[in-house]
């Protein structure tokens, strides 16, 4: 894929996805004083109170059910996944792992962490980013998978 292939409507969607994703995570933050980090949200609903885990299970629907939502209203762009089922298997247990030892994942980081001037946040992001960056390189480059 190069530069050529986004249309002015990639960059529109972009952006809306990125506004409504902060004022989401603003407004979360404002409203219940807690980060919209989706590892800490899932992980505290093992351990809440019953009170606490309702706006958690409600947080995690609403992500699971918001794909469907949009493609009620929208035509959803075709999605071809490369990888198989045991490749599929291996990079969840590898993002959890790194979840879990970077104390959050990408949206607790990079969204909120960030936007709060988070030094360990920032670090996380950058570290998140650099090994995707390695990863995409090694496995399509070097590796032609």
């Amino acid at each position: 894929m190069n530069l050529s292939d986004f249309t002015h409507s990639a960059y529109i969607a972009g952006l809306s996805g990125g506004l409504l994703i902060g004022t989401a995570a603003a407004m979360f933050v404002l409203l219940n004083g807690r980060i919209a980090g989706i590892s800490g949200i899932l992980a505290g609903l093992i351990q809440a109170d019953k009170g606490d885990k309702i706006w958690r299970i409600m947080f995690l629907l609403g992500l699971v059910a918001s794909p469907f939502v949009y493609q009620i209203a929208f035509d959803p762009p075709a999605v071809t996944i490369d990888a198989g089922t045991a490749q599929l298997i291996i990079a969840g247990l590898l993002v959890g792992l790194g979840t879990r030892y970077a104390a959050g994942c990408t949206s607790g980081h990079g969204v909120c962490g960030i936007s709060r001037g988070s030094m360990r946040s920032i670090v996380a992001t950058l570290t998140f980013m650099m090994a995707g960056f390695i990863t995409v390189y090694l496995t399509r480059h070097l590796l032609g998978l």
